[in-house]
C-alpha cells in the first residue's frame, strides 16, 4: 500500500511541476512578445506590392501580405490615395477627415 502511494504522490509531484514550467514559459513568452504595431500597410498581389490597405496595429481585418508602417508613413499613405480598412477605420484614428468617402453598400446586397 506504501509503494502504491507513494507513485501516485509522485505522479502528482511531476504533474504540478510540469504545470509550473509551462506557467512559467507562458508568463515568459508574453513578457518577450514584440509590441503590437502602431499602423499597419496591407501590400497587394504583384510586382513591388503596391499598398493596399492601411489598419490599426490590432486590426483582425489584416490579411498575411502586410507590414509595420509608423504613424508620419500611414498619413503619406493616406494622402496618396491608399484606402483604409473599413473596419478599423485607420484614418479616423488618424484625425484624417479629408479623404475621399467611401463608396456606400448596395442596399440590395446581403
Amino acid at each position: 500500500m506504501r509503494i502504491w502511494h507513494a507513485m501516485w504522490l509522485q505522479r502528482i509531484d511531476d504533474k504540478i511541476t510540469a504545470l509550473q514550467q509551462r506557467e512559467a514559459e507562458q508568463q515568459h513568452g508574453r513578457q518577450a512578445r514584440p509590441a503590437e504595431p502602431e499602423w499597419i500597410v496591407e501590400l497587394g498581389i504583384g510586382a513591388g506590392r503596391p499598398p493596399a490597405e492601411i489598419h490599426v496595429g490590432g486590426c483582425y481585418a489584416a490579411g498575411k501580405r502586410r507590414r509595420p508602417i509608423g504613424r508620419n508613413e500611414a498619413r503619406r499613405l493616406f494622402a496618396s490615395g491608399v484606402r483604409a480598412c473599413s473596419h478599423c477605420q485607420a484614418d479616423t484614428a488618424l484625425d484624417i477627415l479629408d479623404l475621399p468617402t467611401r463608396p456606400a453598400l448596395s442596399a440590395t446586397a446581403h
